[in-house]
């Protein structure tokens, strides 16, 4: 490969416990990869020359030098502004407030950086190399520890205004219901996401509720999680099987809601779905044609597509993308 191929991209996927990081190519193609565990320091600045010497380690692996890249591409938690490069606030990254990402990478690495938000990228992964290629409308959802989303319409990423479109795990479902993280009550993310769903569980067994799971936690209401529910549901039990049917429930009433909404081509799910498709999938399917009007009968639920590659190619999926616009105010 020569190493002044214009055609290879870098790419990072910051995580508060793993980071990814990696070289390829437009097409999907993988030179070179690493992964970083458990990578923070609590200061900013020794992290992010953690990422520089890690990625050009990943270069010197892919036999590729500054000339070479295209662009770097970074998928990052938010809130964060694409267009200033700059991370506002991680909260599983400490210390990372205010943060100039981009420019600061640009310096050490001598190569174009680009940054958009952990859910955003992987949308444009799905749509590039995924569930999403050939349309040109896609909603991502993903439902991880919070629920979130990327929005493609009409063939390019939807930012919105402030940059926070695709905030799905905020939309509310159960007006005055289940407190949410985010000082609101009844969203989405308070009946879906991962972490919402662990804490429930473990509120029912405070109450002396949900005897099933405790046991497969050893007794530990720390260890449930929602791995240990999705067990749970398999084998019937009938605790979890009850919140199994209300997350297909409501989250059926909040793509009710996007559906008539954007009118996607598709919808692809990632995390609990894309790891569980013979569970969810059908029911899904089902509850949001009762709820949606019927012009809409060509829209497709699909699971993710990517599984664990996801990652990397999501911080590829970045690096391809040409400037983002300038922000509005």
């Amino acid at each position: 490969m020569s190493t002044h191929d214009p055609e290879v991209l870098l790419g990072i996927d910051i995580g508060g416990t793993k980071c990814v990081v990696a070289a390829g190519r437009p097409g999907g193609e993988i030179l070179a990869e690493t992964r970083l565990e458990r990578w923070t320091s609590g200061s900013p600045e020794r992290d992010l020359e953690t990422l520089a010497e890690t990625t050009r380690e990943v270069m010197a692996a892919a036999s590729v030098t500054a000339p070479a890249i295209r662009a770097l591409g970074l998928s990052a938690p938010g809130p964060l502004d694409p267009v200033s490069g700059i991370v506002h606030e991680a909260p599983n990254l400490p210390g990372w407030v205010g943060v100039q990402v981009c420019e600061r990478l640009a310096r050490a690495l001598e190569v174009p950086v680009r940054i958009e938000n952990d859910a955003n990228a992987a949308a444009l992964a799905e749509w590039r190399f995924g569930a999403g290629r050939g349309a040109s409308s896609m909603l991502f959802l993903t439902m991880s520890t919070g629920v979130g989303a990327g929005l493609v319409l009409d063939g390019g990423l939807h930012r919105g205004h402030h940059f926070l479109a695709g905030e799905f795990g905020h939309i509310p479902v159960a007006p005055g219901g289940r407190a949410c993280n985010c000082g609101l009550r009844g969203c989405l993310e308070a009946y879906t996401g991962g972490a919402a769903i662990a804490t429930r569980i473990r509120e029912d067994v405070a109450q002396g509720e949900a005897a099933g799971l405790l046991e497969r936690a050893h007794g530990d209401p720390a260890r449930i999680d929602a791995r240990l529910w999705i067990e749970a549901v398999r084998e019937n039990d009938a605790y979890a099987v009850g919140i199994y049917t209300e997350f297909l429930d409501q989250l059926a009433e909040g793509l009710a809601i996007l559906v008539p909404l954007l009118d996607p081509e598709r919808i692809v799910l990632g995390t609990i779905v894309q790891r569980n498709p013979d569970l969810f999938l059908d029911p899904l399917r089902e509850r949001v044609r009762e709820r949606i009007w019927k012009f809409f009968p060509g829209l497709q639920i699909l699971a993710g597509e990517l599984g664990p590659r996801l990652p990397a190619l999501a911080a590829l999926a970045v690096a391809a993308l040409g400037k983002v616009p300038a922000s509005r105010s």
